[in-house]
């Protein structure tokens, strides 16, 4: 069986919360013998930016925990699509793609046929953006796989595809699991600063509860503008910079907890939709406050996994039940990476795949499992 991935990057992590899914799930497919092969432009934003950042050998960092894994850098105007999608039984191309790649494997699909082919979506644009998403055309698409139900339905009421799925980020267990370590730090949070689409909640949820309690933390992630350097500063935070993301179970070991902070428009629009942060933290076994979101899916154990608070605080009264219970907050970060084991692995996304593919009707090509 053979699968093709256009994905925005698989050798960049930089800004790029999906290369964690992403290299996960092609793992979990080499382990099941199914070959798969991705593709990624040769200019990728995110590259491009950890090469700024970085260096060109922090290309090739993902390397060391994932040896088995490499991508193909294409350039549009010169990518054949005919040598690319040889012999591919099913085809994902994910929404960061450019509009003109996805019109023409839709367009080589319609012509072709022979595979299944889904449009692969994991960011709030169709609420932040929908004059972006009207862009692409699925016409050719078998549907859309949405990491929420509300993205979801958002593609169906629109008229944006024919068919589509709930297909949920997850956790790859293999890099992302409890590790030990000396505790360094009270609190460590691993997160892109970004677009101003959460700076009032970082500073309710995280920084005013941390200097307020004098609590010893750090902070990993990019594009933090100077008044936000100036902030942690001010709060006693140190800052760490890029983490490559397969580090986190490192970082992570080293805390007594961590907190999760979603952006606006997935404590907002989004319900249902956790990022890939939370899948991390709890696969790592690493106790977990949440900010206001709602688990509208069903998709943890609520309380039992991680503590959800309303306000700075209740962030800080969790904080503070945490350092002084830890037999309590070991418990509940064993029940999160329990719950990530039995629902929410790649493993779990991979057989979901299969099966959503083999549901979808192709004249030319029988069963995937």
């Amino acid at each position: 069986m053979r699968v093709v991935l256009f994905a925005h990057s698989l050798v960049s992590d930089w800004n790029h919360g999906n290369a964690h899914f992403l290299r996960g799930l092609v793992s979990e497919m080499a382990r099941e013998g199914i070959h798969a092969s991705v593709y990624e432009p040769g200019d990728a934003w995110s590259a491009t930016n950890l090469i700024k950042d970085q260096g060109p050998q922090a290309l090739n960092g993902y390397k060391g925990a994932y040896p088995e894994l490499t991508s193909h850098p294409y350039h549009l105007p010169s990518l054949d699509l005919d040598e690319a999608l040889t012999s591919a039984d099913v085809v994902l191309v994910h929404e960061w793609s450019d509009p003109e790649l996805v019109k023409a494997v839709g367009t080589h699909r319609r012509l072709t046929g022979g595979y299944r082919l889904f449009f692969h979506d994991t960011h709030h644009r169709s609420v932040t953006a929908p004059q972006e998403m009207s862009r692409y055309d699925l016409s050719d698409y078998d549907g859309v796989l949405a990491f929420g139900s509300v993205i979801r339905d958002i593609y169906l009421q629109r008229g944006w595809a024919k068919r589509a799925w709930t297909w949920h980020e997850a956790a790859d267990p293999y890099i992302f699991k409890p590790l030990d370590g000396a505790k360094q730090y009270d609190l460590v949070w691993i997160g892109n600063w970004g677009d101003e689409e959460r700076t009032k909640e970082l500073q309710e949820f995280l920084l005013d509860p941390v200097q307020r309690m004098g609590l010893k933390a750090k902070v990993w992630g990019v594009r933090y503008p100077d008044h936000a350097l100036k902030s942690l500063e001010q709060a006693g935070i140190d800052y760490g910079g890029y983490l490559p993301n397969y580090d986190a179970p490192q970082v992570f070991a080293q805390a007594r907890m961590t907190v999760h902070v979603p952006r606006r428009p997935y404590a907002e629009a989004l319900p249902g939709i956790p990022t890939i942060r939370v899948f991390e933290a709890l696969a790592s076994g690493i106790p977990l406050i949440s900010a206001p979101w709602s688990d509208r899916e069903g998709l943890f154990n609520g309380e039992q996994d991680y503590l959800t608070v309303g306000s700075g605080a209740q962030m800080e009264a969790a904080m503070r039940s945490i350092l002084e219970d830890p037999d309590a907050a070991l418990y509940r970060a064993q029940h999160g990476r329990e719950t990530i084991l039995a629902r929410h692995t790649c493993a779990h996304r991979l057989r979901e795949l299969l099966e959503i593919a083999n549901s979808v009707p192709i004249e030319m090509g029988g069963s995937l499992l």
